[in-house]
C-alpha cells in the first residue's frame, strides 16, 4: 500500500531567497530524530518492510510512503515523529552539503542541466530569491556553501506545521482507524506562518534562440517552447492535451520521434509535453531531445517543419484514434499504480477536487475531432514565439537572438 503526505507552508515574500535551507531542511529529516540516529530509522523502517522518502522545496514538503496493510499505522507512526522531532545532527548537515554540491557541480557542465536551466531561467523571469527565480549553478553553490545548522533549523522551526496539509492512502487499510491516528499524529501541529499560495501567472515571453558551448560532450540537449495563456478547465485543454499527444507526446508513435528519431536519426530521444495550472491560467508547451552534436541544424529545421505541419492541416483521424485508444490507456496505468494515484489523490484533496475530474476531461478527449484539435492548436502554439536553446559541443556559439 502507499500514501503520500503535503504539507504547504509560507507565502512569497516571507519565503525570498531561502530555496536551499528550504530543500536542506527536508532532506535532514531523515538522518535522525530525538529518538532515532539515522541508522536507528533505517532498522526500523527495514522492520517494518517499508520505504519512506521525504522531499521538500521552498513551499512545501512531501513525504511518499510505501508499505504492508500491517505495518501502516506503525509506519505512519514513525513518520510523524520523523516530522515533528527532528534533531538536526551536525555532522549530516556537512554530509548533505557535500552531496548537493558535488551534484551542482555535474550539471554545470552536463548539456541537459545546462539546457534546461538556461531555458527555465528565460521563461521564467522573477527576480534572484524569489521562491520562482531560477538559480545558476554559481548561484546554487554559493546558497548550499552559505547554509548553516542554525538557518535550516530556523526554516523548519518557522515554517513546517500541518495546518494546511493533505494526506491519501491508496491500500487495504481501515478507513477510520487511520484518520483517527493521522488526526491524534498531526491535528495538533500547527504551522507558525499561514500559508498563502504563490502565484505563477501567464507571461508572454519574446524568444531567444540560443546556442550554449559544452566542451567535449558526444550529446547535445535541445529544448524548445512556450508559455501558454490557459488553464486546465479551459475548453481548448483536453484538445492541446491530444494535439500533442499525436505531435511529440506519444514516445516512439509521435510524428517528431517518426520523422527526427526513426526516420531521418537525428535524435537518440525526442518528445513533447503539455501542461497547464489548475489554479490560474498558465501553461508551457515543451519539446526536448539528445542528439549528436553535429545534427543540430538539421535538428531543428526538422522541428520546425513538424510543428508548421501540425499547424496547417489537421491530424488523420487514424491519428486521432490511435493517439485517444494510447494516451487514455496511460491514463488508466497511472491510476492503476498505488503510488502515482496517492500523489494524485493528495493533489485533489488540495485543489478540492475528486476523480470525477479526470473521467470529465477523459470523456472530453475522447469526444475530440481532427478539426477540433487543429483549431485548438493554432490558437495557443505561435510558432514565431517558440524559444529554443541547444548546449552541447558545437564550436560555434552564438549570442541569444530574437526568432524571425
Amino acid at each position: 500500500m502507499h500514501a503520500a503526505l503535503v504539507l504547504h507552508f509560507g507565502d512569497e515574500k516571507s519565503l525570498v531567497g531561502k530555496s536551499a535551507l528550504a530543500d536542506l531542511a527536508a532532506d535532514m529529516l531523515m538522518r535522525g530524530t530525538t529518538k532515532h540516529t539515522r541508522e536507528q530509522i533505517r532498522d526500523e523502517l527495514d522492520r517494518l518492510k517499508a520505504r519512506v522518502e521525504i522531499s521538500g522545496r521552498s513551499t512545501q514538503a512531501t513525504v511518499s510512503i510505501e508499505t504492508n496493510s500491517q505495518n501502516f499505522l506503525d509506519v505512519l507512526r514513525l513518520v510523524a515523529e520523523i516530522l515533528r522531532s527532528p534533531s538536526f545532527p551536525d555532522n549530516e548537515l556537512e554530509t548533505l552539503r557535500q552531496e548537493n554540491l558535488a551534484a551542482i557541480e555535474e550539471q554545470k557542465s552536463d548539456p541537459n542541466a545546462v539546457g534546461q536551466t538556461t531555458y527555465s531561467r528565460h521563461m521564467n523571469p522573477y527576480p534572484k530569491g524569489d521562491v520562482r527565480y531560477v538559480e545558476t549553478p554559481d548561484e546554487a553553490l554559493a546558497d548550499y556553501k552559505a547554509a548553516s545548522l542554525p538557518q535550516v533549523k530556523g526554516f523548519y522551526t518557522d515554517y513546517y506545521g500541518a495546518s494546511r496539509a493533505e494526506l491519501a492512502v491508496v491500500g487495504d487499510v481501515d478507513t477510520g482507524e487511520a484518520q483517527r491516528l493521522s488526526a491524534e499524529l498531526f491535528g495538533d501541529w500547527k504551522s507558525p506562518r499561514q500559508f498563502e499560495r504563490v502565484p505563477r501567472p501567464y507571461q508572454d515571453i519574446a524568444p531567444i534562440n540560443q546556442s550554449l558551448e559544452i566542451p567535449d560532450k558526444a550529446n547535445a540537449y535541445f529544448i524548445a517552447g512556450l508559455n501558454l495563456n490557459v488553464r486546465d478547465d479551459d475548453a481548448d485543454y483536453p484538445a492541446l492535451l491530444l494535439g500533442n499527444e499525436i505531435l511529440g507526446g506519444g514516445f516512439l508513435n509521435s510524428r517528431l520521434a517518426t520523422r527526427i528519431r526513426q526516420k531521418e536519426g537525428l535524435s537518440y530521444g525526442i518528445g513533447s509535453q503539455i501542461q497547464a495550472s489548475a489554479l490560474e491560467k498558465s501553461g508551457s508547451f515543451v519539446t526536448f531531445a539528445i542528439y549528436a552534436p553535429q545534427n543540430v541544424e538539421k535538428l531543428e529545421k526538422a522541428f520546425r517543419e513538424e510543428i508548421d505541419r501540425a499547424l496547417k492541416e489537421a491530424f488523420t483521424p487514424t491519428e486521432v484514434k490511435e493517439a485517444k485508444s494510447g494516451y487514455l490507456q496511460s491514463r488508466q496505468v497511472e491510476r492503476s499504480q498505488d503510488g502515482q494515484l496517492a500523489h494524485t489523490l493528495a493533489e485533489d484533496l488540495y485543489l478540492d477536487r475528486t476523480l470525477a475530474w479526470d473521467a470529465n476531461l477523459e470523456k472530453k478527449i475522447a469526444a475530440l475531432t481532427p478539426s477540433e484539435i487543429l483549431e485548438a492548436m493554432r490558437r495557443h502554439l505561435d510558432p514565431v514565439k517558440i524559444t529554443i536553446v541547444k548546449a552541447g559541443s558545437f564550436g560555434k556559439p552564438t549570442p541569444p537572438a530574437p526568432t524571425k
